[in-house]
């Protein structure tokens, strides 16, 4: 399964804000600066994240965004499907009814072995993410990264 690079993007940004004071903003240009992205691609990207819930935004001198809620109640889940949508990348077009090789039609009554063991590795992928939160994640990186993050983003709040 190859996933679009936007989701490496939101998840890292979605990251980078569960590490910061939750009343703050953070713009879209500041996370473009801090993970070296176009800024207009990563804005809309980052608009989808809105629709889904995981982020707010407002706009304003002060305005970007933030955490739609604690980060204990975002999973990765949700931002990826956010980006990517709740379908599986996997799609049977049942072939095995199909040229020289095509079985009888009694023989393809159940679903495909390969569709059935393709879903089921995809629902396990998916309860993977859903059981993993941004603070999961928070708490895996090193102890000093929360800190340095804040930093750091203050840092490209200027430009």
């Amino acid at each position: 399964m190859k996933l679009p690079v936007s989701t490496e993007w939101l998840l890292h940004c979605a990251t980078t804000l569960a590490q910061l004071d939750e009343r703050s903003t953070t713009s879209a240009a500041q996370l473009a600066r801090y993970y070296d992205l176009p800024p207009a691609s990563l804005a809309k990207q980052l608009q989808s994240l809105v629709r889904a819930g995981v982020l707010t935004a407002t706009t304003g001198p002060r305005g970007g965004f933030r955490l739609a809620r604690p980060a204990a109640g975002i999973t990765l889940l949700q931002v990826v499907e956010a980006v990517d949508g709740p379908s599986s990348p996997y799609e049977c077009r049942e072939i095995r009814q199909q040229g020289r090789g095509a079985l009888p039609a009694e023989d393809c009554r159940d679903t495909c072995v390969l569709a059935r063991r393709m879903a089921e590795a995809h629902e396990a992928w998916r309860r993977s993410l859903a059981a993993t939160t941004l603070a999961d994640i928070v708490a895996e990186l090193p102890a000093t990264a929360p800190a340095r993050t804040r930093r750091r983003m203050a840092d490209t709040a200027g430009g």
